[in-house]
């Protein structure tokens, strides 16, 4: 074989940049009031416990597709770009319930694009960040010239509403960002990995072939082992955090905005201390009135930072998520 492969795309760009950030928050709120009977608690407990006073939970016609075509359009329209320039489209989510084919490939055509590459990804609550990084990969090894990243859940279909350690987190909703080409850096390298031996700690309770043979078939809920998820997370990710700072050539005094995963608020409170935040980061708490949206939190906590005067175009902001798996990613981005 003599033939030479070319490199693709001599013109590829050298770095990527967030261009244009959309949300769509799930219309139900529903304050812990609603959920305190069924698993003999108080709104004082899940507020210690969790830091959420209320969640937002999908009505019936809120479907996985919508709000991510909601969220995707607002991104879209914050960018300045048209759909027809999208190449790809990737999709992190856990609970879309078709096994194949992916939901991206839907997105794309309600958009108004049956052209780009659309795939879903499963990261759980690391999926947005995951993402982020594929589609700075893709760009920057001109696969793609813009590609429109989402996180969506609609995670009250799986979540046990009498499990007293999980029914009062989850949560449902959709981010979007645009990702496409820049002159200079605005997205900085990944620091993603993941944690096998913790398999467990937060996983789907049934196999699917095990809810077909129950005589009444539900569906299957998520549990978590909460105080060994936070211990991991509290102490863990603030490494992941300092990893990727020094990854990306930053001091922690460098950064204008903190967005972690909207987990639980102790867990971001402790990540604070143990980065040795200064006062002028801001800290995304979305998590308070929105709950825990999984793949869709990052993007929901920075739109609502932007949209509040939080985070401002040009800041720097530490994006760091984690979820089921254990997986983690975190990187530098610039407020688009």
């Amino acid at each position: 074989m003599t033939g030479k492969l070319s490199a693709g795309d001599e013109a590829a760009p050298r770095h990527a940049t967030l261009l244009g950030i959309g949300s769509y928050r799930a219309s139900r709120v529903i304050p812990n009031a609603e959920i305190v009977d069924a698993i003999d608690s108080s709104d004082e407990w899940i507020q210690q416990r969790s830091g959420i006073k209320t969640r937002r939970w999908a009505a019936p016609d809120e479907t996985v597709q919508s709000m991510a075509v909601g969220a995707s359009r607002k991104a879209i329209e914050h960018a300045g770009i048209d759909i027809a320039q999208i190449d790809a489209i990737v999709v992190a989510t856990v609970s879309h319930m078709f096994q194949t084919p992916a939901v991206a490939t839907a997105i794309a055509h309600e958009l108004g694009t049956d052209r780009p590459a659309a795939f879903d990804i499963s990261a759980a609550c690391a999926g947005f960040c995951h993402g982020v990084a594929l589609a700075s990969d893709m760009i920057r090894g001109g696969s793609a010239k813009h590609v429109l990243v989402i996180g969506v859940e609609r995670l009250s279909d799986l979540t046990d509403v009498g499990d007293r350690g999980t029914a009062f987190i989850f949560a449902d909703g959709a981010g979007a960002a645009v990702v496409g080409p820049s002159d200079e850096p605005g997205i900085g390298p990944v620091v993603w990995g993941s944690d096998g031996e913790q398999f467990d700690l937060i996983r789907q309770k049934e196999d699917w072939r095990d809810v077909l043979e129950q005589e009444r078939p539900t569906m299957p809920h998520l549990v978590m082992q909460g105080n060994a998820v936070f211990r991991w997370a509290a102490f863990e990710m603030a490494k992941v955090a300092q990893q990727t700072l020094d990854k990306t050539g930053l001091k922690v005094d460098d950064l204008d905005v903190f967005v972690p995963h909207q987990a639980n608020m102790r867990i971001i409170d402790a990540m604070a201390r143990s980065m040795k935040l200064p006062e002028h980061v801001r800290i995304a708490r979305d998590i308070a009135d929105q709950g825990n949206s999984s793949a869709a939190s990052i993007p929901l906590a920075l739109d609502r930072m932007i949209a509040e005067g939080e985070a401002k175009s040009g800041d720097l902001a530490l994006l760091i998520a984690f979820g089921a798996g254990l997986a983690y990613a975190a990187q530098v981005v610039r407020v688009p």
